[in-house]
């Protein structure tokens, strides 16, 4: 008898503790869209999903949401004052949009225990409050994705990560953001920002701070564990990846490899027409290049970011050389001078390249050939116009 009713108590608790669910209706999963084609959309996309079965709702929270409505849009963008913000809107709508733009959706389901969904929805809910909803963007340490990864992690229990990184203990940012932008048609975007963006994009980074990007944030949470079990209980693709592939053979390294042979024939010729022509694309070349060093410097000075300041691409795109195109054919001595220290610079550069603390793109490395190239020609022309004059 007393068997008995020590197995009825038995499978009396076993019913009950399998009987026993969440009785909060509440579904919450990380949403993590594929790259677009747009320069702000090549890196992905992050939002939280909240479903509630009991009110029948289904809600994402977009921190990716901005304002360029704004007539200083564009000059706050360069300065790095954006304001992002946070906006619950409808899955259905939010699935319309990736869609529409052929994007991949991948839904991370979270294994979370029915105080903590309850806690985590209530935070989301009060981050969407006018005085809450807006953050200034910073483009790796404070975006779209940072801020699911810390509201999410800040309002659970601890979650144990492994390390994701490509190279433990030695990953930069750059070298991250490269990873999304191998493929040639992404080739104008990755010169862009090897050539914009300072050494900060080149400091090693921790685990954490690897999941600033939607794909690292994926990883992470996939292989997150937490009191024993994992912190994703279920992936699902909710949209394929469909971005085409496209090849682009205009490329800079394309375009500068053309410029420097254009440059060479244009050199050995010994015909007056042609040397004109020299002289105007030397005039055209160093323009470009000093325009483009005035706006690395304007970055480097204006942003209230860090991501643009010590930028050693300022070393071969001379600010001066702007100033300098409009003068080759002078024959006073500052010029040659300046022919001659430009000469001695880029040779330092090409020297020294491995060992920059800044990785460069490997089209500068034809960008300063070109320079050297016709700084070259540019002090030779000086001093035989020099000793024709004596």
């Amino acid at each position: 008898m007393k068997k008995l009713l020590a197995l009825f108590l038995v499978f009396h608790l076993c019913l009950t503790c399998f009987s026993q669910h969440d009785t909060t209706h509440l579904r919450i999963s990380l949403l993590t869209c594929g790259p677009g084609e747009d320069l702000y959309s090549i890196w992905g996309h992050t939002g939280i999903r909240v479903v509630d079965t009991a009110q029948q709702v289904d809600t994402v929270f977009n921190y990716g949401t901005f304002d360029d409505s704004d007539p200083l849009f564009y000059i706050k963008f360069t300065r790095g004052i954006m304001l992002y913000s946070v906006t619950p809107e409808t899955f259905g709508d939010f699935m319309m949009e990736y869609n529409y733009f052929k994007r991949s959706v991948t839904e991370q389901v979270l294994d979370l225990e029915a105080a903590e969904k309850i806690k985590l929805v209530n935070a989301l809910w009060k981050n969407t409050a006018p005085e809450n909803r807006f953050y200034p963007y910073h483009f790796y340490a404070d975006n779209c994705t940072t801020r699911a990864r810390d509201i999410i992690i800040n309002n659970i229990d601890s979650v144990q990560f492994s390390d994701i990184r490509p190279l433990p203990g030695a990953s930069t940012y750059r070298q991250l953001i490269h990873q999304f932008m191998k493929n040639s048609d992404q080739a104008w975007n990755r010169f862009g920002i090897d050539v914009l963006l300072g050494t900060h994009l080149d400091e090693k980074i921790t685990n954490k701070q690897a999941m600033f990007l939607p794909e690292y944030l994926l990883k992470g949470f996939a292989n997150a564990s937490r009191h024993g079990h994992a912190l994703v209980s279920q992936t699902n693709q909710l949209l394929p990846d469909e971005q085409p592939q496209n090849i682009h053979f205009f490329t800079p390294v394309f375009l500068f490899s053309v410029l420097l042979l254009i440059m060479f024939s244009l050199a050995i010729s010994k015909n007056n027409t042609v040397n004109k022509i020299a002289t105007a694309l030397d005039g055209l070349f160093f323009l470009l290049v000093g325009l483009l060093g005035m706006l690395m410097l304007t970055l480097w000075l204006a942003r209230v970011d860090s991501v643009c300041r010590n930028n050693y691409n300022l070393l071969w795109a001379l600010p001066t050389h702007a100033v300098m195109a409009f003068v080759l054919t002078c024959e006073k001595k500052w010029v040659k001078y300046y022919w001659l220290f430009t000469i001695i610079l880029n040779i330092l550069l090409l020297v020294s390249w491995r060992w920059l603390p800044q990785e460069m793109n490997n089209s500068v490395l034809l960008i300063i050939v070109i320079l050297l190239f016709r700084s070259i020609a540019r002090y030779r022309n000086f001093n035989r116009n020099d000793r024709k004059n004596h």
